[in-house]
């Protein structure tokens, strides 16, 4: 064990510090795509009752207009933040009629690209904003990159736990400090990132009508059914036939200070792109991207984890990260789990859990560029050949093979597990007193076993489908559309939902009969507002 991890749980021993350790906050966003009766992406608009994709607090769409993400407010209990999960399922597909969700990051059927609608968020200027980014994305990477699917999960650790930190640190518990503290984490997690698809990953197989508008060239074989499939792969969501931005690499934005990474975000949305500039921002009244710069806005910024703070009406994400610092931790890197109908598990969270807590809590050097850029080596490997027997990967104590890695840093989370867990053991009514060892002891299976990752599970039951004439995802869909439409609410209620889309309207007609002045006006009032530095408290 580190010498910080091993120190910092010491200190933790107590039923107040291991109390603090508990406590974590977690919140979902899982990305998922309306299709057909028959698996074909769906061509119809957002759900009139879902209500407005601008402002309802649950229920909106990412990029495609049939791609919808949900958000789970910020809770502490894990059991928790899925019944709210299931509940917004459940009132998505009350209001669906025919359709049902797609259960897998890659997507289904793609006829046209036409068939790719992009989302619509209404008249007001920033509605119009978020369309006009969305049009800039087709351009710059193609309208199928609309159409894929993630889980993000969103962590921090208590202000109880910080304080401690602090302490034994001989620091206050300042914005700076937990900054700090979290892009250490962010760089340990760049060391790890690769461990993500290898137990996450599910997504070896996909569609063979995807590649009618992918130039990636990967090693795919023929699997029938009109699938096709990487032979080792673990998460081809997460290879270069997802969003991929080249001259990223050259603004060499690392994570060694939080200063250094907003000033690395800040040039890139404000350096001029001649690959993009080739686009053109305007075709007359018809806007093609909001600008030919690297990144047209701080989001497109491609990484498996960010640093995150709530934003302010009208700060930009960088200057929400300098007025108050991170706040907590976006983890990006997560594909939708097609064996559960919300596309994430109580166990993946807890494992989640226990690798963030590993990386925040031991020792975190600098990383300098070069030594970044083997960490994406590491991630892109196993995402393309994660299952492949022998594979090795090379970081700062040398070439291992992933097995041995990987059986190092859970002998590390074991004892984070063993003291998770010592609190629930101190609880007489706790319904489950070892959830964190017996999710190490589950996932542990698959070290010594890739096929027993989400990823072999995914293609061993490609090939037994496709065997049996089946279509997989299409019959995992009708089933959670079924269980869950024959279930009842149980954190939220029908009424709510209503009410919430009923409000979503109504503040969405309050936003555009609130603008002023011209669109072009209002992007160039924004973009001279985001070049302003925020003071930090």
């Amino acid at each position: 064990m580190s010498i910080l991890l091993s120190a910092s749980l010491d200190q933790l021993q107590s039923a107040e510090g291991q109390l603090a350790l508990r406590t974590m906050n977690r919140g979902i966003e899982r990305e998922c795509l309306r299709i057909t009766p028959e698996g074909r992406l769906a061509t119809t608009p957002h759900p009139e009752s879902l209500g407005s994709k601008l402002t309802h607090p649950l229920i909106t769409t990412d990029y495609a207009e049939a791609l919808l993400e949900f958000i789970t407010p910020v809770e502490t209990d894990i059991d928790t933040t899925l019944m709210q999960l299931r509940d917004i399922h459940r009132a998505t597909y009350q209001a669906l009629g025919d359709e049902l969700l797609w259960p897998l990051s890659m997507p289904c059927y793609l006829n046209e690209v036409t068939d790719i609608e992009l989302a619509n968020y209404g008249t007001s200027h920033i509605g119009r904003m978020k369309t006009t980014y969305r049009q800039g994305l087709t351009h710059r990477y193609g309208a199928v990159m609309q159409t894929i699917s993630g889980v993000h999960f969103n962590w921090s650790i208590s202000d109880e736990l910080w304080r401690i930190l602090a302490a034994r640190n001989g620091s206050e518990d300042t914005a700076e400090f937990r900054s700090q503290g979290y892009f250490g984490l962010l760089r340990n997690f760049k060391r790890w990132a690769w461990v993500i698809p290898y137990f996450f990953g599910a997504s070896p197989v996909l569609c063979k009508s995807f590649l009618k508008h992918s130039s990636a060239d990967l090693d795919f074989r023929e699997l029938g059914g009109g699938m096709v499939y990487v032979p080792y792969a673990t998460s081809l969501r997460m290879s270069d036939l997802g969003y991929t931005n080249k001259e990223q690499a050259a603004l060499k934005i690392t994570y060694n200070s939080l200063e250094a990474y907003i000033d690395g975000l800040r040039n890139a949305v404000f350096t001029r792109s001649e690959q993009f500039a080739g686009i053109g921002i305007r075709d007359g009244d018809q806007w093609r991207q909001l600008n030919d710069n690297i990144l047209q806005i701080e989001n497109e910024f491609y990484s498996p984890i960010r640093p995150k703070r709530v934003a302010q009406s009208g700060e930009t994400p960088t200057q929400a990260l300098e007025r108050g610092g991170v706040q907590y931790i976006e983890v990006r890197a997560v594909d939708v789990n097609p064996y559960t109908a919300v596309g994430i598990t109580a166990e993946q969270m807890r494992f989640l859990d226990l690798f963030l807590l590993y990386c925040l809590l031991t020792d975190s050097p600098p990383l300098g560029f070069e030594a970044q850029r083997v960490t994406e080596q590491n991630l892109n490997r196993v995402v393309l050949r994660g299952r492949e027997p022998g594979l090795t990967l090379v970081d700062e104590s040398g070439e291992h093979s992933v097995q041995s890695r990987l059986q190092f840093l859970f002998g590390e989370l074991k004892d984070i597990a063993s003291m998770l867990d010592g609190k629930a053991q101190n609880e007489s009514n706790s319904a489950d007193s070892e959830a964190y060892q017996r999710v190490l002891d589950g996932f542990a299976r698959a070290i010594t076993d890739p096929e027993q990752t989400l990823s072999g599970r995914i293609l061993h039951d490609y090939h037994n489908a496709v065997a049996n004439f089946q279509q997989l995802g299409l019959g995992f869909a009708n089933r959670y559309k079924q269980d869950l439409l024959e279930s009842s609410f149980e954190y939220y209620t029908a009424e709510q939902f209503k009410t919430w889309a009923e409000q979503s309207q109504v503040e969405q007609a309050e936003i555009e009969a609130a603008d002023k002045g011209s669109y072009e006006d209002y992007l160039a009032d924004y973009f001279r507002r985001a070049l302003i530095k925020k003071n930090a408290p």
